[in-house]
């Protein structure tokens, strides 16, 4: 990697601080609804609603198809108007709907603010991967993404902890909501005015992108070298919907999203449910999943730049089996101190592979043109399946209990693997030219 100056680590600092910092804040007004569902469900039951539970997997469920949905549009329109735009819309959005959901006093207000509040969310990470790919060099990509997704790992994990205090200090879920949106108000202030696009914008060379990029083998334009590439939507997808591997990946993304937003969703009713614990205890031992999931980004990205593809294909293998096994022991179990080490260990196992998805594998394959396009897609596709994580598992949780739901997720996650094995050798077989 060629040596960068003072300024321009100085500007690096600032603005990879920056999206992890307001990326974070993103949680503030997302993990709201799951750690306060206990609070909803009674509030809900209180109003005589039937089956709470699965009115609110149905809200969720709405809500991810929603973010699924914004991702292909998020992706495209990044590349095509810039990261930085797109950042500071998606959270100025959050707040918004965050302020409406807790105005609203019916499900269907819940339901279409929870909705608008996903869509507008979607747009945050595609532009937080084209930013972050904007302001590093391609060689330690695996390493810098691994740190930018500690934004919605720690501030996952940060948030539900904050919102267990508060809930432990007697506030309602309306309450958290405000103060949560309040919160992020703050953050978009400070975002609004330290953000840049690129390391053009203050001056600088911008970094070179990945040379294996799908778009490696187009001619290169002069406005890839502009903070914002005015290419068009032909160009930008067609060479990745041409790519097997990208597609691939994709599928990979159906099954992890599945899994993650499962556990995002449900954890603190599970802690509630199953394990006995108190609400505020649920939503504050919740954040355990997304806190090892931190550790394991980092210590999956170092080795995924020193591994390359084929080793990350490893890790993800690797990973997805473990989870299998940890989901597998889940079942049956009623010891809290046992069940918050397993969905611990899960979120480790998880978050780690599931990292390198729509963060270094979208570098690689998008480059410098289409690094956001190729992120949206991929979250795009697996937040598709991540629908399922609302109200088919209410669903199968309410009819057949929580068990059944840990011996399906446990089937997932084993077949993920080995897909994520078969990536693996076909990668080294391609590297040996058999």
């Amino acid at each position: 990697m060629p040596t960068t100056s003072r300024h321009l680590r100085r500007w690096q600092t600032i603005t990879l601080t920056l999206l992890v910092i307001g990326y974070a804040g993103y949680y503030l007004c997302r993990a709201n609804l799951s750690a306060t569902t206990p609070m909803i469900i009674d509030e809900l039951r209180a109003k005589g609603i039937p089956d709470p539970k699965v009115s609110l997997g149905d809200i969720t469920a709405l809500g991810t198809l929603l973010y699924a949905i914004g991702k292909f549009f998020a992706g495209v329109s990044g590349d095509l108007l810039g990261g930085r735009r797109n950042f500071l819309g998606g959270m100025g959005g959050a707040i918004l709907f965050t302020a409406l959901f807790a105005l609203s006093g019916s499900l269907p207000l819940m339901t279409l603010a929870w909705m608008g509040n996903r869509f507008v969310q979607s747009f945050g990470w595609p532009a937080l991967v084209r930013l972050g790919g904007r302001w590093s060099h391609y060689s330690v990509h695996g390493f810098v993404l691994g740190l930018l997704s500690l934004s919605y790992l720690f501030g996952d994990a940060a948030s539900r902890l904050f919102m267990g205090v508060l809930i432990d200090a007697g506030l309602g879920w309306r309450a958290i909501f405000f103060t949560n949106a309040g919160i992020v108000g703050g953050l978009f202030v400070v975002t609004w005015f330290a953000l840049r696009e690129s390391p053009r914008a203050v001056g600088e060379p911008d970094f070179p992108p990945n040379p294996s990029n799908v778009y490696a083998a187009t001619p290169a334009t002069t406005a890839e070298s502009l903070a914002v590439d005015h290419v068009s939507l032909t160009s930008l997808l067609v060479p990745l919907l041409r790519s097997p591997a990208f597609w691939t990946v994709c599928l990979l993304s159906l099954a992890m999203t599945l899994l993650r937003e499962t556990f995002n969703n449900w954890t603190p009713t599970y802690f509630t449910e199953v394990l006995k614990l108190g609400k505020g205890a649920a939503a504050s031992n919740s954040a355990w999943f997304p806190l090892l999931g931190g550790i394991a980004v980092v210590v999956f990205g170092l080795l995924s730049d020193r591994l390359g593809k084929a080793g990350r294909s490893a890790c993800m293998a690797a990973g997805l089996a473990m989870t299998g096994a940890t989901l597998w022991l889940m079942a049956g179990v009623t010891n809290p101190v046992f069940g918050v080490v397993l969905v611990a260990v899960a979120g480790f196992m998880l978050i780690g592979p599931y990292s390198f998805l729509a963060g270094a594998m979208a570098l690689d394959f998008g480059g410098r043109r289409g690094a956001a396009t190729a992120a949206g897609i991929i979250d795009g596709v697996g937040y598709l399946a991540g629908v399922l994580a609302g109200s088919a598992v209410a669903r199968l949780a309410t009819s057949d209990g929580w068990d059944a739901v840990f011996h399906v997720l446990a089937g997932v996650a084993w077949m993920t693997a080995a897909v994520s094995a078969i990536s693996m050798v076909l990668q080294i077989r391609t590297r040996k030219g058999t």
